[in-house]
């Protein structure tokens, strides 16, 4: 379908990439990885003809269909969430048009000639309407629509009324619902609840029947939908034939081989490079010595690729709370509605949270998890009821709205100086750059700084205090796999408690050991860790 021959592509100074080749097959199933700055993004964009390759080429069919979604989806304005979905299948609209038209002019009295050239137009009309799924296009808008959290209720609203969230889900619905032979996603779960990352899951895996290329920071999602992986990494392009966790498993037995081949060709070159000085002066080794020169100007060097930076961070030890951290006695929160009446969260919640203990809360989107944690850290007040911290509870709050409370004028640097006043150059910079501000990015200033940035920023000044009750509304939003890992491993050795809400399996599958759930604004609470909590509710 797809063919990448021997490309070479450099921005500016930097090569991407250099005589690199991999192709997609009908059906493949692939995950693009590589750290950031790699190229993966000029990978889409060579695909679909953004960009050329500076060597080499890239080969594709004029008749396959490229549906590629990015994080920049563009405006969005003039139509209804609905139209805005069908109106990416503008192709398929434009058949319907042509089918309807030749129908009617079918109708009419024509000579033998023409008709039979009709026909044969009609026929090519009809083959590629039906191939890009046209005659189930609406339905299919709306079940996707529905699957991603917007349902029929929201169909018609119009698409400047949804937040920049919300119009990622409708760019990404615009996507899938052209029923492309090559689907390319960047990062598709990022503004997705738990709910829609499940449905767009098993969407993938049992309803998309062509080829899917994707980047994504969601460890299980890319588990469970590729099957193989293209690391864009030290300018080369490498596959690799299983999931990411075969990938992670390969990629290190492979470079163990390559020390060891490395290892060996240095010693072997040594031992020759030692012959050649210690008898370089005789007449009588001339020949040896000069067939030896030419033997090491032949071999091909072996190269090491750079170590990847792996930046562990480690809280520092918490002040110890007492064992009860968070009383909830009948505690109920209500919204009032915009058309008047009230709407209930949560009510008659009553437990206990206990030190050291990770709790994640759970529930579809809408159903109040986010206020949840608000009530807990203080933000808002309840509607009823209490929710009383314990003694000696010092408490930290994360949510995607903290970054407001950043001063636009300090710099990333200044900004957790200012929360860590005591600490050296060495453990900030450590610190930030296990959320991925390394070397210059340091001294951006706030106001500089793009929205996942900002969030990343917050989460660090949060993670560096002496909390030891750390209350977090999806810390793992624009982390990367390796940024996530760093944080999961943190909170897995944290002596605190943590009460966290996340979209990512993994991370609470590898992190918590109770559960709360929110349905219908009621709350359940399982006594057991994430994957007990699946089995019990039978949504594993």
């Amino acid at each position: 379908m797809i063919h990448l021959n021997n490309i070479t592509r450099q921005h500016g100074a930097q090569i991407l990439f250099r005589d690199a080749s991999f192709q997609i097959l009908p059906n493949a199933r692939i995950g693009l990885v590589g750290p950031n700055g790699a190229g993966k993004t000029t990978i889409f964009r060579l695909i679909t003809g953004e960009e050329r390759p500076d060597k080499g080429e890239v080969s594709r069919s004029s008749q396959i269909v490229i549906g590629y979604f990015s994080q920049e989806i563009g405006e969005m304005r003039g139509r209804s969430a609905l139209a805005e979905v069908m109106a990416a299948s503008a192709r398929t609209v434009e058949l319907g048009e042509q089918m309807r038209s030749m129908e009617a002019a079918m109708g009419e009295p024509l000579a033998p000639e023409e008709l039979d050239a009709l026909l044969a137009r009609y026929g090519t009309v009809v083959e590629e309407f039906e191939h890009r799924g046209g005659y189930d296009l609406e339905s299919r808008a709306q079940a996707v629509l529905t699957g991603l959290g917007i349902g029929p209720e929201d169909y018609h609203r119009p698409v400047e009324s949804f937040s920049g969230g919300w119009k990622m889900r409708i760019g990404l619905a615009r996507i899938l619902t052209i029923n492309p032979d090559v689907l390319l996603l960047d990062e598709p779960t990022n503004h997705l609840d738990l709910e829609s990352i499940v449905w767009l899951e098993n969407w993938l895996a049992n309803d998309f029947k062509g080829a899917l290329m994707m980047t994504c920071h969601d460890r299980d999602f890319m588990n469970r939908l590729v099957d193989r992986i293209v690391e864009v990494a030290n300018q080369s392009i490498t596959t690799y034939n299983g999931n990411y966790e075969f990938y992670l498993r390969e990629r290190e037995i492979r470079r163990e081989q390559l020390l060891a081949s490395h290892r060996r060709q240095q010693e072997m070159l040594a031992k020759e490079e030692e012959f050649i000085a210690r008898f370089a002066a005789r007449a009588s080794h001339a020949a040896q010595v000069q067939s030896r020169v030419k033997k090491i100007e032949k071999i091909e060097r072996i190269e090491l690729p750079p170590e990847q930076r792996v930046v562990r961070f480690e809280f520092s030890e918490p002040p110890r709370s007492g064992n009860d951290v968070i009383r909830l006695e009948n505690l109920g929160k209500v919204w009032p509605l915009p058309t008047g009446g009230e709407k209930s969260l949560f009510g008659g919640v009553t437990g206990m949270i206990r030190r050291q203990e990770k709790v994640a809360v759970v529930g579809v989107n809408g159903a109040g998890k986010s206020s949840f944690l608000k009530v807990l850290a203080g933000q808002i007040e309840p509607s009823s009821g209490a929710a009383s911290l314990g003694a000696n509870v010092f408490p930290g709050y994360f949510s995607q709205h903290s970054m407001e409370l950043l001063d636009p004028k300090l710099t990333v640097f200044d900004t957790v100086q200012g929360v860590l006043p005591e600490a050296n150059i060495g453990v900030i910079r450590n610190l930030l750059a296990a959320f991925l501000f390394r070397g210059d990015e340091v001294d951006k200033r706030v106001a500089n700084l793009s929205g996942g940035e900002k969030s990343r920023l917050v989460l660090a000044t949060i993670l560096a205090r002496p909390l030891n009750l750390l209350i977090l509304d999806e810390p793992t939003n624009h982390l990367d796999i390796q940024s996530r890992e760093t944080l999961l491993d943190a909170l897995q050795k944290f002596a605190g408690t943590v009460v966290l809400v996340s979209h990512d399996r993994h991370f609470l599958r590898a992190l918590v050991n109770r559960v709360f759930e929110i349905d219908h604004g009621e709350m359940r609470i399982y006594e057991g860790n994430y994957q007990y909590y699946l089995e019990k509710t039978a949504k594993a």
